[in-house]
């Protein structure tokens, strides 16, 4: 059974803190200017979000990989972990210097590209892997995303900014053109994942669709026999794909290159740590997060053949090329090197 999502009992105190100096803060391009100094290096304060797409976070953090592999760069690297919810928080949280690195969709990416370029110049740091994103829906009626009606309302963590959102655009443009690339977006409501994937496994509420990632939409199928895969983000997006990534500013990158060379090994460290060890990576993703999911269910998702977790982003510029064109963003990727740094741990990305 799904646990419902309790804030103050996900958080740890930074998390409450920063939650708290977010409040403070207002939206848009005023986060620009609220910056914060950066830091000396030895210390890396990371924003990740909910599902298995952040395991490779999680293991990081349980295996203490940031903090071995500061010691081969001769550093006791402080860590700092926050838990947020949807691409603007997580946005602004960067923006504001509340956070170092940035976790969340490469919709979200490309926003915070776009909005600093030839200023803070945030950029990919790594994937998280590749994961299939389902759009699910309770409503027997709904077959196609051409069949969602005023009635109907689909969850996403961030509305017009997460990944979810903007592969719910790109759905659309191939349907109906891109002119109508957002016809649904007034279906689109902004939730957590654990409260959507509750009201979708619960039914009788205005939450007919949701799209998550994993394990929500593996356990709304499981939860609920009306569930059904409306949308997988990789028909979408052509083919495997990371939709999920983590991104930092220009500044935290050369100002702290020790730091930044022991996050993005602890990265790779951890991906082969869930590839040689996936019963492992499972008890650490329950313990971390304090989940209650099946854990059957959940090793069925990391054994998954369609997930790889892998630091190379795969498959993103496409996504990119479609919110150029419909005005999503203004400035023009002529790659995917564009908006992600140049690291050899990334060197074999698209």
């Amino acid at each position: 059974m799904l646990a419902r999502f309790r804030p103050t009992a996900a958080r740890s105190s930074f998390s409450r803190r920063l939650t708290a100096t977010l409040l403070t803060l207002s939206m848009g391009m005023a986060g620009v200017g609220a910056a914060v100094p950066a830091h000396a290096e030895g210390q890396i304060r990371i924003a990740e979000q909910f599902g298995v797409v952040y395991l490779l976070l999680n293991v990081a953090r349980d295996q203490q990989f940031v903090e071995k592999e500061g010691r081969k760069q001769g550093l006791d690297i402080k860590v700092d972990w926050v838990k947020l919810s949807g691409g603007a928080a997580v946005n602004d949280a960067l923006l504001s210097g509340a956070v170092d690195i940035a976790g969340a969709g490469v919709g979200p990416l490309l926003t915070i590209w776009d909005r600093t370029h030839g200023k803070q110049n945030v950029k990919g740091v790594a994937s998280l892997g590749n994961v299939p994103y389902y759009l699910v829906s309770n409503n027997p009626n709904v077959k196609t995303i051409a069949d969602f009606t005023e009635k109907d309302r689909i969850a996403v963590p961030a509305v017009n900014v997460s990944v979810q959102s903007r592969v719910l655009q790109y759905a659309a443009a191939k349907r109906w053109g891109d002119k109508d690339y957002n016809r649904l977006d007034k279906f689109t409501q902004a939730l957590p994942h654990p409260d959507a994937a509750a009201a979708i496994i619960a039914g009788g509420t205005e939450i007919t669709g949701h799209f998550g990632n994993p394990p929500f939409q593996e356990q709304e199928l499981a939860g609920n026999p009306k569930a059904h895969i409306v949308l997988n983000s990789y028909d979408v997006l052509g083919g495997p794909s990371s939709a999920t990534v983590l991104y930092a500013t220009e500044k935290f990158r050369d100002n702290n290159p020790k730091t930044y060379r022991a996050f993005v090994d602890a990265l790779a460290d951890a991906a082969r740590f869930i590839s040689a060890n996936p019963d492992a990576a499972a008890d650490i993703y329950i313990r971390t997060n304090q989940s209650k999911i099946d854990r059957n269910l959940l090793l069925k998702v990391i054994k998954d053949p369609q997930v790889q977790f892998k630091v190379a982003p795969q498959n993103t510029f496409g996504l990119a090329q479609f919110m150029y064109r419909v005005g999503a963003i203004k400035n023009e990727p002529k790659s995917w090197k564009d908006y992600f740094f140049d690291d050899p741990a990334t060197a074999a990305g698209s």
